[in-house]
């Protein structure tokens, strides 16, 4: 029987999305890639398959937990399966540098960004910056990898210099203009089937003094895991959003076969807006759902099971 695969590498992302299927009835399987293998000679089951392979896997212990997907994915695309968020997806979460060609390419503002490879090449590209504040971050991030705020190239070498200093797991640091913002806050629009669903505003005004525009906090808060739960407050879904760029997300998510995604954008002083992330691997906020009785993942849930219906169909015809 077909069913829907959630490929992913953190048990704890998908607790919500599996209660949602089963209160729909899909039928579904958990491949978590923590580790593993495929057997190329052999064909991969039938069914919908999404994947949900996150940036981050290295900060859990599962460094090339992202290359085993690669690898799955390539095999299930190869056999012509179904994979939401496929291929191109995964690329784009893992590097930001994509993110931002991506973006640029269809007419949306990103902040200056330079990569860098190596301290002396850093330290080298930080020097277009001086005289104005800029942060650092890695390529491939999520929850706020490597984000740090700097006033001066003296204060970046120091930082290059010494023990805190983050090496990037892939090498690659984005050095990047710093966006004031008149007000604590950024905006993430979130799509499902490539549709927008909802804006939601996140409060940046606690732990987020390194830059409103990616922080740790962010993605911490996105996620159902933590510490300790946000504050009701923190996430606020906006009624009735409206804005010009989200058909130039919608664009942008067409574009590479992306089906579900998060992607966050904040404001300067005159109002200019700047696009800083896709998030292909995004998460929803309970407390601000309950409040705006608009749910991400019953909606993703409900997607997965009508794309499900759709293969199935064609199977009998």
């Amino acid at each position: 029987m077909s069913k829907v695969y959630v490929i992913h590498e953190n048990e704890e992302w998908t607790e919500y999305l599996f209660k949602r299927l089963e209160e729909l009835d899909i039928p579904y399987e958990d491949w978590l890639l923590d580790n593993g293998s495929i057997d190329l000679t052999k064909e991969p089951p039938e069914g919908i398959f999404y994947n949900r392979m996150s940036a981050s896997s290295h900060t859990r212990g599962h460094r090339y937990s992202p290359e085993l997907a690669n690898a799955v994915i390539g095999w299930l695309e190869a056999h012509g399966r179904t994979v939401i968020n496929g291929s191109r997806a995964l690329q784009l979460e893992l590097s930001k540098v994509l993110q931002y060609l991506e973006l640029e390419k269809h007419g949306i503002r990103t902040p200056k960004t330079i990569a860098a490879v190596g301290k002396d090449e850093l330290l080298k590209q930080a020097q277009s910056f001086e005289g104005q504040k800029f942060i650092t971050k890695h390529n491939r991030a999520g929850k706020g990898l490597g984000v740090q705020l700097f006033q001066s190239v003296d204060a970046l070498k120091e930082y290059v210099e010494g023990d805190e200093f983050e090496e990037p797991v892939d090498g690659v640091t984005l050095i990047q203009e710093y966006i004031e913002s008149p007000e604590a806050f950024i905006t993430r629009c979130e799509f499902v089937g490539g549709k927008f669903l909802y804006a939601v505003r996140v409060d940046t005004s606690e732990g987020f003094e390194l830059c409103p525009a990616d922080a740790c906090s962010i993605d911490d808060l996105f996620c159902p895991v933590g510490e300790e739960p946000a504050s009701p407050t923190k996430f606020q879904i906006q009624k009735d959003f409206h804005h010009p760029i989200l058909e130039n997300y919608e664009q942008v998510l067409a574009a590479n076969n992306i089906q579900i995604a998060g992607i966050e954008f904040i404001k300067d002083q005159d109002g200019n807006l700047y696009t800083y992330d896709i998030n292909t691997n995004t998460n929803y906020n309970s407390d601000a759902e309950a409040l705006a009785e608009k749910y991400g993942m019953l909606e993703v849930a409900g997607y997965l099971g009508e794309r499900l219906n759709q293969i199935r169909q064609k199977s009998y015809s």
